[in-house]
Order: C-alpha cells, then sequence, then structure tokens
C-alpha cells in the first residue's frame, strides 16, 4: 500500500447506518469491524511507537508504580510531535464516524474538534485501568464528546481489551465525581454490577475500534502476556462545543492544557482543536 492509498484509507468514508447510531445512543459505545486497513495500522503504529518509547520518561519498576501509572504508558498530543501521527490524527474516516454517531443526539452534531489525541500503551504485566468515566476530567458545556480507542495489533482478553458498562452514560447514581482510582474501580465495580448493566469486556480483532461517550464508564483489564498492548486514542467534541466552568481540580488542569488561553464561556477552538470533519 503506497503513502497515497494509506492517507485514502484514513479520509475515505465508513458507512455508518442507522442501526449503529440506534445502538450508540442506547449503549453509550460501538464497535466496528474493518474500519481501517492492517497495512495503515502497522504503518501509523510503528511511528506512534516510535514516538511513545521516545517521549515516555516512566520507567519505574512495574512495583514501584501507583495503580494509574501500572495501568498504561500515557503519551498525549502526539500529532505535534509527527507530521506522521498528525495524519493519522486528523483522519476524516475516523472523524466523520463520531460525527455521525452524534449527530443521533437529542442535540445533534454537525461536525467534530479535537480535545486531545493520547497513546495508551499497557506493558507487560500491566496493571487495570480502573473504571471511570473520561468526562469527569473535561471543562465542557457539552456530553456530545466521544473517544475513538483504536488498537495497533489484535487485542484478546490476555492483552487487556477495553470494557464497556453498556447504558451506562445514563448511570448517575455514583462514579461521576470520581477520577480514575482504586476507589473508582472498587465503589465502581459494585455499583455497575447492582445496577444490572450489561459489560461488555469482549477483544478486539485488527482493524477493529470502538467509540464511547464521555459518560460511558469503561475499564480494561491487565496485560498478562509479554508483549506490550499498544493502543491510540483520539477525543472529539462537538465543534459547536464551549469551555464550562471548571468543576473539579482536573478541570483546571485540562482548561490549561488542552484549551490554552480560553475561558468558561468560550468556544472550545483554541489552536489545539482543529476541526477534523464538518458538514458546515
Amino acid at each position: 500500500m503506497t503513502d497515497v492509498q494509506r492517507r485514502c484509507d484514513l479520509d475515505e468514508p465508513f458507512s455508518i447506518t442507522p442501526d449503529h447510531v440506534a445502538f450508540f445512543q442506547k449503549n453509550g459505545y460501538i464497535k466496528l469491524k474493518d474500519v481501517l486497513a492492517p497495512e495503515v495500522l502497522s504503518h501509523y503504529g510503528q511511528e506512534i511507537t516510535r514516538k511513545v518509547k521516545e517521549i515516555n520518561k516512566l520507567d519505574l519498576p512495574m512495583e514501584q508504580r501507583t495503580t494509574y501509572q501500572k495501568a498504561f504508558l500515557q503519551i498525549m498530543n502526539l500529532w505535534l510531535q509527527s507530521d506522521i501521527v498528525k495524519e493519522f490524527v486528523f483522519s476524516k474516516r475516523l472523524a466523520k464516524i463520531a460525527t455521525d454517531l452524534m449527530a443521533g443526539s437529542k442535540r445533534g452534531c454537525r461536525g467534530v474538534r479535537l480535545y486531545h489525541d493520547q497513546a495508551l500503551y499497557k506493558e507487560p504485566g500491566g496493571g487495570v485501568t480502573p473504571w471511570h468515566a473520561d468526562q469527569f476530567y473535561w471543562p465542557l458545556d457539552t456530553d456530545n464528546t466521544v473517544t475513538v480507542w483504536v488498537p495497533l495489533q489484535q487485542t484478546p482478553m490476555e492483552l487487556g481489551p477495553l470494557a464497556f458498562s453498556a447504558r451506562s452514560h445514563r448511570f448517575n447514581a455514583v462514579g461521576r465525581d470520581m477520577e480514575i482510582s482504586d476507589e473508582s474501580e472498587q465503589k465502581l465495580s459494585k455499583a455497575l454490577l447492582e445496577s444490572g448493566l450489561p459489560l461488555d469486556e469482549s477483544p478486539f480483532d485488527l482493524g477493529e475500534v470502538s467509540y464511547h461517550l464521555g459518560w460511558t464508564f469503561h475499564r480494561a483489564g491487565p496485560n498478562k502476556s509479554t508483549r506490550p498492548r499498544e493502543v491510540m486514542t483520539i477525543i472529539y467534541m462537538d465543534k459547536d462545543a464551549c469551555v464550562s466552568e471548571p468543576r473539579n481540580k482536573a478541570n483546571v488542569a485540562d482548561l490549561a492544557s488542552w484549551l490554552p488561553g480560553l475561558r468558561p464561556g468560550d468556544l472550545a477552538a483554541s489552536p489545539l482543536n482543529p476541526v477534523l470533519f464538518s458538514y458546515d
């Protein structure tokens, strides 16, 4: 596959059906097969991995790390570090899927901006990623937020695939005020089990990706294999989203990092937040 073919694969539309949208809006997540070709994942995955190894500063032995540090190596906004990674993060195919899935919400959606990207590499022996909802961290005035989770390899159970509590984007009895922690794992494991919400912890085929809403609770198991679980994620927000008043310290930190120079009430459109797809 040539460079031109790879870029075309990243930008050509992927067909999202009304059934896809209905499933996503009901369950708060969806897994889609064959979204990206193996050759595309291999090409961009090599560069993403190279940059993760270059930038990562966490080299503590696993037994000396916190629960969060054991969960994954987390490198953010790689699109600013590599033009090759930027091609991947700016994929119109991935951004259009996010737009089409959120278009089924009550608010609708005509396009998406980048919030930020992040590589999440779970090393061999890496621990669980505790139950949490991403939107706890985001100072945004909308629930029209979604993350695409792109495994760069086939991801069987022993690698720790992402797991979802279906329909939990409407669950607010507990957890929406909790960061990723041992406490969130303990309390949400119990609360979600007692709620009777279905659990989807199925493995990912090569080329399969998932999209989940900001308030959908999710976790990942440990990496019991001898190789890293390599994943690239992109967080999208409605292109018309505005900055909200920070609700916690995490919101304050995110506002400074990913929406620099903006204040509550401003359109969430700093130079770090370009529109990646729009119907307008």
